[in-house]
């Protein structure tokens, strides 16, 4: 456990030490037999069958469910008293990536295991999970989650679905129409979300056999066509009282508390994914020749590669710290208390533009693999015999899944400066010190010595950015800064570099005199080459921001100290990506 737990946000005011972060190289021995059961798994029954589940041969998707329950792959988030592993979060975190391989199949799973399956774990009754639970954890039943309307997308409460009471008193009816139901084409248990009185907002546990419950048609989609998404039509859909979950009027908190949990997921399920494309992509350049030269010996392509694996190790980094956030907050609640689950929820919460985080970057990490894996490969990555097509295509969702990406940026930022109207984050007294640092020069000199001293340096003046840039638009703004979209997308994209790029940092310097000096010099050019990359992103959200916010003489400033604090020297650049290429494609694999 770190010796202090950050709260959410709190990593953009305060220094992390290395030690108090968790990286893929603290993984455990049970941890790692877990992550090499699944991919034994996915690649030995999921992948040699990935194109018959891309004809939606369902039948295949549900029997290998049932094989992931005998696996235990469907049953570590619930508890042990009802048959569950309750395992902490960097294990669900690491099975997520390692699903991740077996393309449409990994969509049916995590929507199974995650937002089909934690809604019960997290607000049922004892009753409602010994008569449903067993059967979710074993796989002998299919679970899906019924929240998007056709007229409700990121507005999930102006949904119109109703339920009323029956004049018996024994049964809920509920009418509407639910949109883009993962799994609705063969689950049995369907958390669906209706308005009672079409005024309480509230989730019901409805089983496929309830009278009135009518599953629609198979989407035709652009890609994940292995997976099933259908509407589910509510016409009298008779649900028994017993049936509705957690608090009537307080479906909310389950919508939104389950999204948080199904964005860090989705991010590391995306960076997982991101692995396989790159293999292929490396795979491909060291088989393809022109002019009698592999094509992964020329800069144009290996710098394709260096960058994607230094991207990958950014993305991979940032889940994999999030996940020691999360499971050192859950480890402070006492266990067995009333109100466990409603504390353990709150933890979560504490991290919710740190999971919004995970989802933005780490799915915008997997678009510009998939996409450079696909120009690696020319025209034949845009025919089917190549794999490159099928990522390139079931990529795309991931930035709508879980809220869309634009949605999870607003929130970010929104419930950042939330914290800090309650008082929960000094936000507000940084800024005014980060303000007063535009007009004082700095001298000081770094011990280039220090490992990554350059890098923190970077770290440190982007957090005076984000600090000036927030602090400029509250003033301005005041709690109207909510309407003002297009300030908060580039504040997000401001926290977003900086927590990617601390979290490399932080994971390379916890490695350093601990590896080889082979190991080393990798991770020095993957931190050299995303530390520029990051310093270039970040300092464009932050001039995009300063025009939106400001004018005359403080824009002039502002502009000024963004050239000072988004300034990265970056010599050696070219040696760092040639190195990380070398390896890389020696390797054919993803090298971290």
């Amino acid at each position: 456990m770190a010796e202090k737990i950050l709260n959410g946000g709190e990593y953009l005011i305060v220094e992390t030490p290395c030690a108090d972060v968790f990286t893929p190289e603290d993984f455990t021995d049970e941890q790692r037999q877990m992550g090499e059961t699944t991919e034994q798994f996915v690649t030995n029954e999921i992948v040699p069958h990935i194109e018959e589940i891309d004809k939606q041969n369902f039948d295949l998707v549900v029997e290998n469910m049932k094989k992931c329950g005998e696996l235990g792959l469907l049953m570590m988030d619930a508890p042990e008293e009802y048959g569950g592993l309750e395992l902490d979060k960097a294990s669900t975190m690491l099975v997520s990536e390692k699903i991740s391989f077996g393309g449409s199949f990994s969509v049916a799973y995590s929507a199974h295991s995650g937002i089909g399956t934690l809604p019960l774990v997290y607000y049922g009754t004892a009753a409602q999970k010994d008569q449903y639970l067993g059967k979710i954890i074993s796989g002998e039943w299919c679970a899906a989650y019924c929240l998007t309307e056709p007229g409700s997308g990121s507005d999930a409460l102006g949904a119109q679905a109703s339920a009323v009471l029956s004049e018996d008193g024994k049964h809920f009816i509920l009418n509407g129409t639910k949109q883009f139901i993962t799994n609705g084409g063969f689950a049995q248990l369907y958390t669906v979300f209706a308005k009672i009185d079409k005024e309480h907002f509230t989730a019901f546990l409805v089983e496929r056999s309830f009278p009135g419950l009518i599953v629609g048609a198979e989407e035709k989609k652009l890609g994940i066509k292995g997976s099933s998404t259908t509407q589910i039509i509510l016409d009298n859909c008779m649900v028994p009282v017993e049936n509705l979950l957690g608090e009537k009027g307080k479906g909310h908190k389950i919508a939104f508390n389950v999204l948080n949990i199904g964005r860090f997921k989705l991010g590391a399920g995306v960076c997982g994914a991101s692995k396989m494309a790159l293999i292929e992509g490396i795979k491909y350049a060291n088989e393809r020749k022109q002019f009698n030269t592999p094509i992964s010996q020329f800069g144009a392509i290996s710098q394709k590669i260096a960058d994607l694996s230094a991207y990958i190790f950014a993305s991979e980094s940032l889940v994999y710290r999030l996940a020691g956030l999360l499971d050192d907050k859950i480890a402070t609640i006492e266990k067995g208390i009333d109100n466990y689950y409603e504390e353990y929820l709150k933890g979560i919460e504490e991290y919710a533009s740190e999971c919004g985080i995970a989802k933005v970057f780490c799915s915008e990490v997997l678009a510009k693999t998939v996409d450079e894996v696909l120009q690696i490969h020319g025209g034949y990555g845009f025919v089917a015999d190549y794999p490159a097509e099928r990522f390139y295509r079931d990529e795309r969702i991931n930035r709508i899944f879980e809220g869309t990406n634009e949605i999870n940026r607003l929130l970010i930022p929104g419930m950042i400066l939330r914290k800090a109207m309650k008082g929960e984050l000094p936000l507000q007294a940084e800024a005014m010190k980060a303000f007063q640092s535009l007009m004082t020069p700095s001298f000081e000199e770094l011990d280039e010595s220090i490992p990554y001293v350059k890098e923190k340096a970077l770290i440190k003046n982007l957090k005076t950015l984000f600090l000036i840039l927030s602090g400029a638009g509250v003033q301005k703004f005041m709690d109207k800064l909510v309407n003002e979209q297009e300030i908060l997308m580039a504040a997000a994209d401001i926290a977003i570099q900086i927590f990617a790029l601390e979290s490399t940092v932080l994971r390379a310097e916890k490695s350093y005199g601990k590896v080889s000096a082979k190991k080393q010099q990798l991770l020095d050019a993957a931190v050299k080459i995303f530390a520029f990359e990051a310093s270039e992103s970040a300092g464009s959200a932050a001039r995009k921001g300063a025009f939106f916010i400001e004018e005359g003489d403080t824009l002039t400033m502002i502009l000024s100290g963004i050239r000072r604090f988004a300034k990265y020297d970056a010599t050696g650049l070219l040696v760092a990506k040639r190195t990380l290429a070398k390896a890389a494609c020696e390797a054919e694999k993803y090298v971290f």
